[in-house]
């Protein structure tokens, strides 16, 4: 039998151990790490926890945090690492479709790095890998979903915290959130090299790319950013 690796990823004072590349925190992961706006007190939710990484952050700093992924190895791997970090106690870990695992609770923070890359319908795949990547044709099928159900489980003042590809909409995203009733604004933005996944889909990324925020070309960046939405 082959012999199983083990990785290990180090962020600021978090030991994030890994089962496979899979799981590894990506780029939208680490810059809402650096950003994560949090204030005494909060009780953050870590929706589609993946590692781990935002939860487990946030527990060091003193917060009570309830972690949520829909792949069950996905909350082995952060309820693991909650041990590993020395925050157990103040991370609950639970399995199901983004906020079906805390129905009829309310949090301070929302904290998410969701899945959104425009996928053309013939490369939709069912692999975690791509569970983890896909946003439907246009890229919003998940987002769409957090910003219209986040509210109902915002406590007054609660923040919704995300990254989003700038190709998706900066303005789009700002809109979206008013819609929902939540006063938008943008924490974060930086250059990051452009996704390899999305390389393939170029064509199709530039035909969703309504506010022209793609350079001519191939390009070898795009923007990502930190939104957040407050509700009054």
């Amino acid at each position: 039998m082959a012999d199983d690796a083990v990785h290990f990823f180090l962020f600021q004072d978090c030991l994030i151990r890994v089962p496979d590349n899979t799981f590894v925190p990506k780029f939208g992961s680490l810059l809402l790490a650096r950003h994560l706006p949090l204030r005494e007190g909060d009780v953050v939710l870590d929706l589609g926890a993946g590692a781990g990484l935002i939860g487990i952050l946030a527990a060091r700093r003193g917060h009570r945090v309830v972690a949520t992924d829909v792949v069950a190895g996905c909350s082995e791997c952060t309820r693991a690492n909650a041990l590993l970090n020395g925050v157990a106690d103040r991370v609950e870990v639970r399995t199901g479709d983004l906020f079906a695992p805390v129905n009829g609770e309310a949090f301070d923070l929302i904290a998410t790095n969701p899945p959104q890359m425009p996928t053309p319908p013939d490369r939709e795949w069912n692999d975690a890998q791509s569970r983890a990547d896909n946003g439907g044709p246009v890229g919003w099928v998940i987002l769409d979903r957090i910003i219209h159900e986040a509210p109902k489980y915002l406590k007054p003042q609660g923040r919704l915290v995300f990254t989003l590809f700038g190709f998706l909409g900066i303005e789009r995203a700002l809109e979206k959130l008013r819609a929902a009733g939540l006063d938008p604004r943008v924490l974060a933005r930086e250059e990051q090299p452009f996704p390899r996944i999305g390389r393939e889909r170029l064509d199709h990324i530039r035909s969703v790319d309504d506010e022209g925020i793609l350079p001519p070309g191939r390009p070898a960046t795009c923007p990502r950013l930190v939104l957040c939405g407050q509700k009054e």
